[in-house]
């Protein structure tokens, strides 16, 4: 199936959804792999294989080159485009895969919507946080929050951090017609602060965050 879902970040930057029904064999016949990409995929079967390689075709469709980047993986783990100043982020959930792409750090993650989030809240939202959500809509503000941390831990890229203590996310009013808020990453010295998207999309939801100075 084609792009379900594609939207441009300003001032420059890329977010799309595929959502996948094709085989493993459709997007191998699409991807030349190199030997480094042949060698992150060796050992995935199923689905997961199937997801990482649609997540390596959308970002190739989004980017609108002729000929495709390698997505290679730095020390910590952190994917980037071979050969390009702009830094990437992948996530998937059940059948939809997600990618953005931009200059600045980003970071991107959908969420298939489910009611056992609210049993491990306690693990990554903080009180104040937690004040800000209207039990109408505790489903949908609680996928928001994880997602937009799941986006920030992404676009910090070295790992090692603590869901509740090091990101943070301003209180907000979640809005069924989706919405913006801000977030940050404190870490000892380290400090940025990022604008983060959220749209729901059927029974998923959709966050990416990209960092302003």
């Amino acid at each position: 199936m084609p792009i379900v879902f594609h939207k441009h970040i300003r001032p420059e930057g890329e977010v799309g959804i595929w959502k996948i029904t094709e085989s493993e064999t459709f997007f191998r016949n699409k991807l030349e792999l190199s030997p480094e990409e042949e060698a992150q995929i060796e050992g995935m079967i199923g689905k997961r294989k199937i997801e990482w390689l649609a997540g390596r075709k959308l970002l190739h469709v989004l980017s609108g080159r002729e000929t495709r980047g390698k997505i290679l993986k730095d020390e910590f783990g952190k994917p980037h485009l071979e050969n390009s100043d702009y830094q990437i982020s992948i996530s998937h959930s059940h059948e939809l895969v997600a990618v953005s792409a931009a200059p600045e750090p980003i970071g991107v993650d959908v969420q298939y919507l489910v009611e056992k989030i609210g049993r491990i809240a306690h693990k990554f939202v903080r009180p104040e946080e937690m004040e800000a959500i209207d039990p109408i809509t505790r489903l949908e503000h609680l996928h928001v929050i994880w997602g937009a941390k799941e986006c920030l831990y992404k676009a910090y890229g070295r790992k090692k951090l603590d869901f509740r203590e090091h990101l943070i996310t301003d209180p907000f009013k979640y809005r069924p017609e989706g919405g913006i808020l801000g977030g940050w990453t404190i870490k000892q010295s380290h400090q940025a602060y990022f604008e983060i998207h959220y749209e729901k999309h059927e029974d998923y939801m959709l966050v990416y965050a990209i960092e302003r100075r």
